[in-house]
């Protein structure tokens, strides 16, 4: 497929593109807007090609349908095929057949897929729960496989050898999510990200069924509406928390079987809980014996060749997106989840690796013609265009989430604007400034003009889910928020029986603030990771040699959460306060406006959606009838207050006094206030 010369283009090439919205909307872009064009112009030839071959997008997405083990009824047998133009022979093995890899051949097609018809007649022992594997004869040698597109595979208790199986339940899963409408429940994306294995407070994996009756319960307490599941698709080490994919249509058998996962988003979608897939189409795992590497023995097949091919920071494979059936194959894969297991949309993980050759490793984007310029990986852009324009046609209301840390212009725009099609990109840079923060300044240092710039340096026009801290932050190698405030205070000062001492006050207030802030400034939607809405005090480590392959990190502590003696408790009662606050008003639908930032008192106020949301960060100073710009005059009233005795504060705050906005000498509103040092107020307008 033809590459755009993105560098050569010039406007008199398209002198339309000037006029594409997303061009107008930043002036900044219309030096590059026919690349931006040329990006569009290749999104509609390429699509009108897919089209004319299968009639629509959608009915191109049918890979998984053709490849694979299928049972065909009417024979009385299974369909197997594989696509390995290079290999030399293949042979489908098993315990159908006693494991013997020269009795059961595949025949070639022209197509390059190869295909072997087996008979329940034949091979008898053929049944559901028989184990299975691909003998690829190739230019690398005699090895057994797994097919492409197996849905189930699952893993040898003594010998860790990973095998395909049959699952063809008799009964089908019975979906009673009919009337489920992300619309009518997702105003505004609050999204819980959630690792299944690790939601347990035992030493030991969770599973899909115990995360849907045990742990979603919680996530609906909270109010969070939306859940964001990683580590879905099957990998072979349980500690790359599902980054490193080797099965890209098989839910891991670690967690339990496919109807147990419908059996979780459909216990969501009774909830109200929207779901979405943490997927990974940036990359896929090395292992030969589970993954798609080298499968057909040319060096390539669904991955570039030579370096191209291998990511230098990840140790993985790198697709070729150019190639119409990785293409097919990619988009498959979005369409078998949304359909097979009622997914509401994906979070897209390491677009910034797909979105150019230099992986966005070593790179500050600091200049507008890196996004248009010859490192930009132009395939993958298109790639990326027709994965959204796919999606909204499967489900049109789905949740498209990227994570990008360049700021591509366009990512979380409609293709036909001149963008990649996502609904909203994540705001990267403040779990990062919020780290840098506490890891590096005095708190009398924090700049409110430098916090405010943080949390609204964002694309107009761009949806972004902002987030204080997720599971990056929460691995080994790094510290969570409560982890980074209170370090060894968060194992031995957080009983609420004893008074706090100073560092203790400290960092269970600004695990307050710091939160809210972030949510209630830093984008259009929301996200947290599991337990750090109490401030788990622990962080994440997998099973692994290191640790001497225990689950004692990779667990959650929900009991201290639900202990009213633990400041966790107060964490938790208050991250459920402010969520049910968006979840009321909806300010996240509504523009932020600065009303005012002190930095000699360390005060930030602004306003949302009629709501006054005040600031105190300074570390000692209370102040008593401060003054600050109201931005509309009228009453207002108290909805929230971090300095509730429930939420670990002193109850410095009257709840009950309705507070009168003051006109100046100017006639321009004010409010006064009384702010107690690191304590929030969020206050509303009346009507």
């Amino acid at each position: 497929m033809e590459t755009a010369a993105a560098d050569t283009l010039t406007t008199a090439d398209h002198p339309a593109a000037p006029h594409l919205p997303l061009v107008q909307h930043d002036p900044w872009l219309a030096p590059y807007a026919a690349v931006i064009q040329h990006r569009l112009d290749r999104f509609h030839a390429r699509k009108a090609e897919i089209v004319a071959q299968a009639g629509a997008l959608t009915k191109y997405a049918c890979r998984h349908q053709q490849l694979g083990l299928h049972y065909d009824a009417r024979r009385r047998g299974y369909w197997l095929r594989e696509w390995a133009p290079a290999a030399h022979a293949l042979f489908a093995v098993g315990d159908f057949n006693e494991w013997d890899r020269g009795y059961t051949p595949l025949t070639r097609r022209d197509d390059g897929v190869w295909e072997v018809f087996l008979s329940e007649q034949t091979f008898p022992n053929l049944t559901p729960g028989s184990r299975y594997k691909l003998h690829v004869h190739a230019a690398n040698g005699q090895r057994d496989r797994l097919p492409a597109t197996v849905r189930r595979v699952v893993q040898d208790e003594h010998t860790k050898d990973f095998s395909a199986q049959i699952w063809r339940p008799e009964q089908p899963f019975q979906w009673t999510d009919q009337q489920f409408r992300i619309n009518n429940y997702v105003k505004e994306p609050l999204i819980y990200e959630a690792h299944v294995g690790m939601a347990l407070e035992e030493g030991r994996v969770g599973s899909w069924r115990e995360f849907a009756d045990q742990i979603l319960p919680r996530i609906q307490e909270d109010g969070y509406n939306v859940v964001q599941l990683m580590a879905v698709a099957e990998h072979p080490y349980y500690g790359s928390f599902g980054y490193h994919v080797a099965n890209f249509f098989a839910p891991s058998a670690r967690f339990g079987t496919p109807e147990d996962l419908k059996y979780l988003i459909n216990e969501a979608h009774r909830r109200g809980l929207a779901v979405v897939m943490d997927m990974v189409h940036s990359h896929s795992v090395k292992n030969e014996a589970e993954g798609l590497g080298n499968l057909d023995g040319s060096g390539g097949l669904y991955f570039h060749e030579g370096p191209r091919g291998q990511h230098p920071g990840w140790d993985s494979l790198l697709f070729d997106y150019g190639r119409p059936e990785v293409q097919q194959f990619l988009l498959s894969n979005l369409r078998y989840w949304l359909e097979e297991f009622h997914f509401d949309g994906f979070r897209f993980d390491g677009v910034t690796s797909m979105l150019y050759h230099h992986h966005g490793e070593g790179t500050a984007f600091t200049d507008y013609a890196q996004y248009f310029g010859p490192e930009a990986d132009e395939d993958a852009i298109l790639y990326l265009q027709l994965a959204t324009a796919l999606v909204r046609e499967c489900k049109k209301s789905a949740l498209l989430i990227a994570e990008d840390m360049s700021g591509m212009p366009g990512l979380a725009r409609p293709v036909e604007e001149g963008g990649l099609g996502f609904g909203y990109r994540l705001a990267m840079g403040l779990p990062d400034y919020w780290i840098k923060t506490l890891k590096h300044q005095r708190d009398e240092d924090w700049s409110m003009g430098g916090l405010w710039h943080q949390l609204t340096n964002r694309r107009q026009g761009e949806k972004t889910v902002a987030y204080a801290e997720s599971h990056d932050q929460a691995l080994v190698g790094d510290k969570s928020l409560s982890h980074w405030l209170l370090d060894a205070r968060i194992y031995s000062g957080m009983s609420r029986l004893q008074e706090a001492d100073l560092l203790t006050a400290r960092g269970v207030a600004l695990h307050k603030l710091i939160r809210l802030v972030t949510l209630g400034a830093g984008g259009e939607a929301y996200m947290n990771f599991i337990g750090n809405e109490f401030g788990h005090p622990e962080w994440v480590d997998f099973p692994r040699e290191g640790n001497s392959w225990s689950h004692h990190y990779a667990r959650r502590q929900w009991s201290l959460a639900d202990n009213p003696d633990l400041y966790f408790h107060s964490w938790l009662l208050f991250d459920r306060a402010m969520i049910q606050l968006e979840r009321r008003t909806r300010f996240l639908a509504a523009p932020t406006q600065l009303l005012h930032a002190d930095e000699d008192n360390k005060v930030l106020a602004f306003e949302r959606a009629g709501l006054v949301f005040v600031f105190n960060f300074h570390p000692e100073r209370s102040l008593s009838d401060y003054r600050f710009f109201a931005g509309q005059p009228g009453s207002y009233t108290l909805l929230l207050d971090s300095d509730q005795p429930e939420f670990g504060g002193y109850a410095r705050i009257a709840a009950d006094v309705k507070h009168f906005s003051l006109p100046d000498e100017h006639g321009t509103p004010f409010l006064s206030l009384y702010l107690p040092s690191r304590t929030a107020q969020v206050l509303q307008r009346g009507k």
